[in-house]
């Protein structure tokens, strides 16, 4: 049992509600504690789950607030951006606030790697996107001249993209405020991914649009498919990062696929070629486990281990057991992977859950169930994050008539 006073924020009445179901249909599962740390008036949540919510100390929690749900953003909402104190009542802290975010990922709130202290997020001045570095101790606030995606390691770099063109190619993802100035363009020279000095802000182009769509082979590349990228992810050892190259197709919706590269954008590699690519986590430096289908004789989805080379394929883990639309991230030397699901069934079920690679066992966390409301672009996914000592998993759920907060679970013991 967890020690914590706060500890007396437990499930929201709804998730008792779905587990109560749940166990008339089979053996009540046994769940670690889990309480709700936000509460209302307003509406929290963290967004992805390759990003350090937890400080080095793992007491504080980062995390985004609103006022309203169930609508896109627009370029005149506001959110609050802050932190809640796990050891002091789950208190909540505001920290500033951001004109650039979605529902999906926030304003990429999150620690820089390296500091004890610092945190980084995005906004929008006027007709330009920033990001905002503070330091939570001495109060000091420094804005860069551009916008973040993805921190390297070391804390002094990140990788970031044109959320004006993710917005109008990807609802959702990118950023309300600001036209994409390449609107007209398929493929445009002068947009894509760019490196940011995170101690100068300086910004320069690596990877434009128009070589991702010259690059290999890129099928189903129509007169009037948009190519974007964004999904940005560095490796462990800072040298690589992964993005997401997608091109939309004329009846809706889009093709990807899965490239890495230098941080100077030198040495790209096509990992996924097939058009067919969706979550992913590094393993290691040389290692991806991404979603992917069509590999292996498996014409489904499914969780693939890729080495970082051109199709560098090198097994399916968890098929069947693990979940195949989750959001994946690897723990306990990589003996773990932490996932969630999509909701299922009549009562749209999220399960977070742990999954053992050596044995193939699967640990179910927790049931959410999602309301039908939640859906397309304002849902809610769970997107599971570990605290740094991997003592705590925080995932963002609904919680009854509190709609969208942070609910965080003690998973001490679970990992053997």
């Amino acid at each position: 049992m967890h020690p914590n006073p706060t500890r007396r924020h437990f499930l929201s009445s709804l998730a008792l509600g779905a587990l109560s179901a749940r166990a008339q249909e089979s053996p009540s599962p046994t769940f670690p504690p889990t309480r709700v740390i936000t509460r209302g008036p307003g509406f929290h949540w963290f967004g992805y789950y390759d990003k350090f919510q937890f400080d080095p100390t793992n007491r504080f929690v980062l995390s985004n607030k609103v006022n309203f749900e169930h609508r896109s953003p627009v370029a005149e909402d506001v959110i609050e951006v802050g932190m809640v104190d796990i050891q002091e009542g789950d208190k909540w802290i505001p920290l500033g606030k951001s004109s650039a975010w979605n529902w999906q990922q926030g304003c990429m709130l999150q620690w820089i790697p390296g500091t004890e202290s610092k945190l980084i997020w995005n906004d929008r001045e006027k007709d330009k996107f920033v990001s905002h570095i503070l330091d939570v101790k001495t109060g000091e606030k420094q804005t860069l001249p551009a916008p973040i995606y993805a921190l390297a390691p070391n804390g002094k770099e990140a990788v970031s993209c044109d959320f004006a063109r993710v917005a109008d190619c990807r609802p959702g993802y990118g950023y309300a405020g600001i036209r994409d100035r390449f609107f007209d363009d398929i493929a445009p020279a002068g947009s894509g991914i760019t490196h940011v000095n995170l101690e100068t802000g300086a910004e320069k182009l690596i990877i434009s649009h128009e070589q991702l769509s010259k690059t290999g082979v890129v099928m189903e590349n129509h007169a009037d498919s948009k190519h974007h990228a964004y999904h940005l992810l560095v490796a462990p050892d800072g040298k690589r990062f992964i993005l997401l190259h997608r091109w939309t197709q004329p009846k809706g919706g889009h093709l990807t696929r899965l490239i890495t590269a230098n941080m100077d954008g030198s040495d790209l590699r096509i990992v996924i070629p097939n058009g067919y690519a969706s979550h992913f986590i590094w393993r290691d430096a040389t290692h991806i486990l991404s979603q992917a289908k069509d590999w292996l004789g498996n014409k489904e989805w499914g969780d693939f281990l890729f080495e970082d080379k051109d199709s560098g394929i090198v097994s399916e883990i968890g098929h069947g057991v693990l979940d195949n639309g989750g959001h994946l991230t690897y723990l306990r030397n990589n003996e773990w992977i932490l996932n969630d699901t999509y909701p299922k069934g009549v009562r749209r079920l999220q399960t977070p859950h742990l999954y053992h690679i050596a044995t193939g066992r699967r640990i179910d966390l927790v049931y959410f169930p999602q309301p039908p409301e939640y859906k397309g672009e304002w849902r809610v996914d769970n997107h599971p994050r570990s605290s740094r000592d991997e003592r705590w998993v925080c995932i963002d759920a609904t919680a009854g008539s509190q709609g969208r907060q942070l609910h965080l679970i003690d998973i001490q013991g679970l990992l053997g």
